[in-house]
C-alpha cells in the first residue's frame, strides 16, 4: 500500500468528496490550499476590522486562525502546523533582525537608569507571576517556568503594531528595546530551568554550576554569532546596495544565523537581535531595512499571526480562569511597579510610564517557540504541573489577541506617538 493510498484511506469518503466550501471539504483539502484560503480571509477580515474599528490588523490575522483552529471550526490542528514551523521561524527571525536594527545600545550607556528599568521590568514581571502562582498552590519550579515565560513581551507583536501605526517617540523606542530585552531574559532563563527540570540527580551546587555554564554559553555564543552575521552583512552589502537583492541578502543571513544558533543550542532570538544591532552600528544610514524585509517577509508575517491564532486554546478556561486572571494581573503589576519606580530617574513622566506599562502587555510564547522543536513547546518541559502550564497557555491566548489593542491605544491615545493612515 502506497503513502497516497494510506493518506486517502485516512480521510473519510464523505469528507473527500465534499465540496470545498463546506467544513468537511475544507478539512479534507490540501494543507497548502487551506492556508492560502486562510490568508485570503485573514487579509480581508483584518482590513475590515481596521477600517471599521481601527483595530490592529494582526488582530484580524490571529482571529482568523483562532476561528479555523481547534477553538472553533477545527480546520487545522496544532500538530498539523509542525511542517510549517521553519517558515514561521523565518518570519519571526526577519522581524527580530529588523527590530535589532532599530535598537540603539548606546542609549543604555547614556541613560543607565533606562537599562536598570528594562532589567527591573523583566525581573519583577516574572517574579510577581511566580509568587502569585506559588500562592495559588503551584509547585515552585513550575511557577518559575511560568513566570519566566510571562516576563516576555512579544517583540514581533509590538514591532508589527508600531509599523502599522507608524509610531515614533520616547515610549515607542523604549517599548521596542524593553520587549527585546525581556524576551532575551525569558529565553535564557527558560533554557536554565529546562536543565534543572531535566536533572534527576546531583547536588544543588552541581545543578547551579551546570545551569550557569549553559546560560553563559547561550549568551556569549549567541552574541558572537550575531556579531559575526552583522559584520558579514556589512562586508557583502556594497555588492548589492541599491538593488532588489538587498532584502534577499538579509533574509539569507537571517536563515543562516537561525539555523546555526539552533544547531549549536544557542538562542536564535538573541543572535538575530545582535546581528541587527551590529549591522546598524557598522553601516549606520547605509543600512536600509524594508519593513518585514520586503514583500515576501510581509507574506510570512501574515502567515505567522494566522498560525499564532491556530495555536490558541480555551481548554480548561471554565476551571482555570482564576489562575489566568492572576497571571495577567500579576504581570501587569510587576511591570507597573518596575517602570513606575524608575520613571523619573530614566526620564519618563508618569503619563508616559503608564502608557509604556500598557504597551508592554502583549504576552506571547514566540520567544519560546523560536527555540522549540515543535509548536507543542509546553510538552518539552518534563515534570511541570499541568494545570499551571495550561493556565499559562490560556493567559497567553488572552494577551496575544488583546495585547495589540492595548499597545495601539497606549501609543495613540496616551502619548500620541502614532501617525496612522488608512
Amino acid at each position: 500500500m502506497t503513502i497516497d493510498t494510506l493518506t486517502h484511506a485516512a480521510v473519510p469518503a464523505s469528507a473527500a468528496s465534499a465540496p470545498l466550501w463546506t467544513l468537511d471539504g475544507l478539512r479534507a483539502a490540501d494543507p497548502v490550499l487551506g492556508l492560502a484560503l486562510l490568508m485570503l480571509v485573514a487579509v480581508l477580515l483584518a482590513e475590515t476590522l481596521h477600517r471599521t474599528w481601527r483595530l490592529p490588523r494582526i488582530c484580524g490575522h490571529m482571529l482568523t486562525g483562532a476561528v479555523a483552529g481547534p477553538v472553533m471550526l477545527r480546520l487545522f490542528q496544532g500538530l498539523e502546523l509542525d511542517p510549517w514551523k521553519p517558515l514561521i521561524d523565518l518570519a519571526i527571525g526577519a522581524l527580530l533582525f529588523e527590530l535589532g536594527t532599530r535598537i540603539r545600545p548606546r542609549w543604555l550607556l547614556d541613560n543607565p537608569w533606562l537599562a536598570a528599568s528594562a532589567l527591573l521590568q523583566a525581573l519583577l514581571a516574572g517574579l510577581f507571576v511566580t509568587v502569585a502562582l506559588k500562592w495559588l498552590g503551584a509547585p515552585w519550579l513550575t511557577a518559575a517556568v511560568a513566570g519566566t515565560v510571562a516576563a516576555s513581551t512579544s517583540p514581533v507583536i509590538v514591532l508589527a503594531v508600531s509599523h502599522e501605526a507608524r509610531s515614533r517617540g520616547q515610549v515607542t523606542e523604549r517599548l521596542l528595546m524593553m520587549s527585546a530585552f525581556n524576551a532575551v531574559v525569558a529565553v535564557v532563563g527558560l533554557k536554565v530551568l529546562r536543565i534543572v527540570l531535566a536533572s534527576d540527580s546531583g547536588t544543588p551546587a552541581e545543578e547551579f554550576t551546570r545551569a550557569s555554564i549553559s546560560a553563559l554559553w547561550v549568551i556569549s555564543g549567541s552574541f558572537l554569532l550575531g556579531v559575526a552575521c552583522g559584520m558579514v552583512l556589512d562586508r557583502l552589502s556594497p555588492l548589492v546596495r541599491d538593488t532588489p537583492a538587498m532584502p534577499v541578502l538579509q533574509i539569507a543571513l537571517v536563515i543562516i544565523a537561525s539555523m546555526l544558533a539552533a544547531q549549536w543550542t544557542l538562542s536564535p532570538l538573541l543572535a538575530l537581535l545582535v546581528a541587527g544591532m551590529t549591522a546598524r552600528a557598522r553601516m549606520k544610514h547605509a543600512l536600509t531595512v524594508e519593513p518585514h524585509l520586503g514583500s515576501a517577509g510581509a507574506v510570512l508575517n501574515v502567515l505567522l499571526f494566522i498560525c499564532l491564532g491556530l495555536l490558541f486554546t480555551l481548554d480548561g478556561l471554565a476551571t482555570l480562569w482564576p489562575w489566568v486572571l492572576v497571571i495577567v494581573l500579576a504581570r501587569l503589576a510587576g511591570t507597573a511597579a518596575a517602570i513606575g519606580a524608575l520613571a523619573r530617574l530614566s526620564g519618563l513622566s508618569l503619563k508616559q510610564a503608564g502608557a509604556l506599562t500598557l504597551a508592554l502587555q502583549p504576552m506571547s510564547s514566540l520567544a519560546v517557540l523560536l527555540a522549540a522543536d515543535t509548536f507543542g513547546w509546553s510538552a518539552q518541559l518534563p515534570g511541570t504541573h499541568t494545570p499551571t502550564v495550561q493556565a499559562l497557555l490560556l493567559a497567553t491566548t488572552l494577551m496575544q489577541v488583546t495585547g495589540p489593542i492595548w499597545t495601539q491605544l497606549s501609543l495613540r491615545r496616551l502619548v500620541h506617538e502614532t501617525n496612522e493612515s488608512r
